[in-house]
This record gives C-alpha cells, structure tokens and sequence, in this order.
C-alpha cells in the first residue's frame, strides 16, 4: 500500500451537490432554489426574525419598566443559619457552600439580620446588613469584608 492509493471508507464521503447541469442531476432548471423572489437570488438570505416588511413583534409589543445592569445580586444568608457553625469557625464562600447555604461559590455573600447568633464566628463575606454586623460583634464575632465598599454604620469593620 502507497500514500497515493490512500482513500476514505466506504460511505465517508458523499458526492457534491452539481446544480444547474441539466435535468438528469436533479438538480437542474431552478437549481433546487424555487421559483424567483429573494431567496432565489445570489446573496438574498433573510433573517430569521424577518416578518416580510411587517412590524416586527418585537417592535410592536409595548415596551414596560427598566432592568439596570449594574445592579449587583447577593446571595443572602440570615443569621438563624449560622447557628449551625461551631463556635470560633470561619465562615466563608467556602464553608458556607458546603453547608448547602449559598449555591455558587463564585457568587456574592451578604448576611442578613433575621435571627439570632449565640456562637462567636470569624465571618468573611461580600456584605453585612448593620444589624447582622451589630449581632455578629454582640456574640463575641469579627467580621471582615471582601469587597472595597463599606456599608454605613459599619465604619469599623475589616475590609479585605
């Protein structure tokens, strides 16, 4: 066997489609485009949300309320969930997705103030609600915040 006697598989390869070459090919007279219009034309492909020069649905249903982009989403976790932690624990993305109280550990935390904490926690999230802060240092805690913004009334706490 030589390089140039090579040759695909049985069934590999299937045959070009050879338009226009008569009736014989089966593809002859309109070249398997149909009749005239623009889709029989060289270069005439039309969108799929072409409605054919009628008002588009997307233009015609009424345009209603605004979505900011900017609008950062946190995922929440109320202190009545940390009372599963043991006492002096970190808590963390981490640990809290291992607890199963947050779902993507690539998410934004923020702790909430419904609830009561009894256990002392070294807490390092995105944001902390002032009353959760104030629970938080009440039950011997720290808190230390990943991101630059500091929330009001939480001057003292530990940025990261």
């Amino acid at each position: 066997m030589k390089l140039s006697e090579l040759k695909p598989a049985r069934g590999a390869t299937k045959k070009n489609k050879r338009v226009g070459c008569g009736p014989g090919s089966g593809h002859g007279r309109y070249s398997t485009r149909g009749c005239k219009g623009q889709k029989a034309r060289s270069g005439g492909s039309i969108p799929a949300w072409f409605e054919g020069g009628q008002m588009p649905l997307q233009r015609r249903v009424p345009k209603r309320g605004f979505v900011n982009n900017f609008k950062t989403y946190y995922q929440v976790v109320n202190l009545d969930s940390l009372g599963a932690f043991a006492a002096g624990a970190k808590v963390n993305r981490g640990t809290l997705l291992e607890a199963g109280l947050v779902r993507k550990a690539s998410g934004l935390v923020k702790i909430l103030g419904r609830g009561e904490l009894k256990v002392a926690l070294d807490v390092e999230v995105d944001a902390v609600s002032r009353t959760a802060a104030d629970a938080i240092r009440k039950a011997g805690g720290t808190i230390h915040l990943l991101s630059g913004k500091k929330a009001p009334g939480l001057e003292n706490v530990e940025k990261r």
